[in-house]
């Protein structure tokens, strides 16, 4: 019972951020907007560490797998991106 309160937690201040951010005109993406929601309820004590520890771990450890639409996107342009490998490299580089 304890993860799926932390994933409600967690997908409830990801919902509300989503909401923040349709009100604001997308001015600040849903998923930042959560997470300075979910910020905020911990330093506050709306909600407590032990409540999201699990599923925030799991998330963490598993982080490879958000990694892979945005990995597939770049396989799939990667035509594009080779005739300017060195800019790209360079802004990778860089940033």
């Amino acid at each position: 019972m304890e993860v799926l309160t932390g994933f409600f937690i967690i997908i409830a201040h990801l919902a509300a951020g989503n909401l923040i951010s349709v009100l604001s005109g997308d001015f600040l993406p849903g998923s930042v907007a959560g997470m300075v929601l979910l910020f905020i309820s911990l330093l506050t004590g709306l909600v407590k560490d032990w409540q999201i520890r699990k599923v925030a771990g799991f998330l963490i450890d598993n982080m490879t797998i958000f990694f892979l639409p945005a990995f597939m996107g770049i396989m799939d342009l990667w035509g594009m991106i080779k005739l300017d490998l060195w800019a790209w490299l360079s802004v990778v580089v860089l940033t």
